[in-house]
């Protein structure tokens, strides 16, 4: 088992399900990104370098982090900056809160900038 898989497995509940719906999710949208294992949480990467998305868990709620989220526009309602420059994210407390349209529409437009400069110039 991957130290990714392990974080999530290892995760007390409700955290654990979210995350495990969240991977399965994330997985379906976007196959070709890779769940690797970077700065000690779940990190999914494009061509194994290039950061997209990664899962954090901490205090009493999962993060979807966005590596490009200063360039996202879709549903910035539900979109976290708190404190951040240019990540963004999509935050759950509970597996109900799971919008799947939302995370789907934000995964598929973080995709669609992937290839954008990391700064907002």
């Amino acid at each position: 088992m991957n130290p990714s898989e392990e974080y999530i497995l290892n995760s007390k509940e409700p955290f654990r399900s979210i995350l495990l719906h969240l991977q399965v999710v994330i997985e379906t949208t976007i196959p070709e990104a890779e769940l690797l294992y970077k700065w000690r949480m779940p990190f999914y990467y494009l061509n194994g370098k290039q950061g997209f998305v990664f899962l954090n868990q901490t205090k009493n709620y999962v993060d979807v982090g966005f590596w490009h989220g200063a360039h996202l526009t879709v549903h910035t309602d539900s979109l976290i900056s708190e404190g951040r420059k240019h990540m963004k994210s999509l935050r759950y407390f509970k597996p109900e809160d799971v919008n799947e349209e939302i995370l789907m529409d934000v995964l598929q437009e973080a995709y669609a900038v992937r290839d954008r400069k990391y700064y907002l110039e």
